[in-house]
């Protein structure tokens, strides 16, 4: 009883660790370091001096690695789905009663071995599924490595500490050049391989979450 009794603490204790670890997953999104590209020596008595001028011209949109950009979230999902089954058999089997020399087997005038069986089994199933999600907003990523095609892998994320936790945006994905907008923006509908987590970490998230019991309680291993 004893060795059973340890097993069963052993095997909740390593539950409770698995549960309180926040296995965020996705790739690091420690931003790169960016290009440094060496300074020019001044050149004092020039109408023109390096490193003061002014870039009218250039194109402010991201193209190298260590730039960044704007991703516009607009993303809006609605799933439905609904299911019914229905089954039903039924099944009758009569086994006669014996004879032996023409004499049918009986006790006190009744059949000894004959009988009747019976069984029917019927199953109802329905199930209904609605799901909705909605997410708008910005966030500023930064390019960390440009393909041999020109497309742009981007990632980033963004913390907001709010009273007694915090919540996260993270997203990661490609972009075309083609497709950044003239403010340097994208829309999140144009990001492929997107991968876009939004949680939050603390009080209030662990309140929302089940307990261990409550978890295995809703588990396909609880018997109903």
């Amino acid at each position: 009883m004893k060795r059973i009794l340890r097993i069963a603490l052993s095997l909740a204790g390593a539950l409770t660790l698995t549960g309180c670890i926040v296995n965020l997953g996705g790739p690091d999104f420690t931003p790169p370091e960016p290009i440094v590209e060496p300074a020019a020596e001044a050149t004092d008595g020039a109408i023109y001096q390096e490193a003061l001028d002014v870039r009218l011209f250039e194109d402010l949109r991201a193209r190298r690695v260590g730039d960044i950009l704007t991703i516009r979230l607009s993303e809006n999902t609605t799933a439905t789905k609904s299911s019914s089954t229905s089954t039903s058999k039924e099944g009758s089997v009569n086994i006669a009663n014996p004879s032996i020399f023409g004499r049918n087997m009986q006790r006190n005038g009744d059949d000894i071995f004959s009988a009747t069986i019976d069984s029917t089994n019927e199953f109802d199933g329905e199930g209904a599924s609605s799901q909705s999600n909605r997410l708008d907003g910005d966030i500023t990523v930064t390019v960390v490595k440009r393909l041999a095609n020109g497309n742009l892998v981007i990632r980033g994320e963004k913390w907001v500490t709010l009273n007694q936790g915090d919540e996260f945006i993270r997203l990661s994905g490609i972009i075309r050049p083609f497709d950044i907008a003239p403010d340097n923006s994208v829309s999140s509908s144009r990001v492929a391989d997107a991968r876009i987590t939004y949680s939050s970490k603390g009080v209030l998230a662990a309140a929302n979450k089940m307990g261990l019991l409550q978890r295995f309680a809703q588990s396909i291993w609880f018997p109903q």
